[in-house]
């Protein structure tokens, strides 16, 4: 998965949010169209639409197993139960490495204003904080594929 995790920090370097980054990265390992998972993915990053709510490379991981499960497991019902024990799991790893799910704790600044935009770049929290976040999320979603 080492793969996935520099396809993703590089994306995320290059013009993709933080949620694009992630969910993309997975494209060729789980045989999905990059081009329609960076549309669905649009309005996730910054912790969906900026709103600095639940961080996108969480929602992206979360649609990751989705897609897992879903190509694995023909009925719907068990693809959505195995993917709501992912999330779980995932959602316990990701909170004990970083303390919080939401994009505003993790970066501890504000994009509705100006100064938190400010200290996003001066801080260099892209590299920081999201960067970090990126790549332990790839871990997770790699440890919890594994044990299924």
């Amino acid at each position: 998965m080492k793969e996935i995790e520099e396809k993703a920090l590089y994306s995320f370097y290059n013009g993709m949010n933080c949620a694009q980054s992630v969910l993309t990265a997975y494209a060729d390992y789980l045989d999905f169209d990059p081009k329609l998972a960076l549309h669905v993915t649009n309005g996730f990053g910054s912790g969906m639409g900026k709103l600095q709510k639940t961080c996108g490379v969480v929602t992206g991981s979360f649609m990751a197993m989705g897609i897992y499960n879903g190509a694995k497991h023909a009925d719907n019902m068990v693809a959505r139960s195995e993917t709501n024990k992912m999330i779980k799991q995932f959602t316990h790893d990701f909170k004990t490495l970083h303390g919080s799910l939401d994009c505003k704790s993790l970066l501890n600044c504000d994009f509705s204003t100006e100064q938190g935009n400010k200290q996003f770049v001066d801080m260099d929290l892209k590299k920081k904080v999201c960067s970090k976040c990126i790549s332990s999320s790839i871990k997770i979603v790699e440890a919890i594929i594994g044990n299924k």
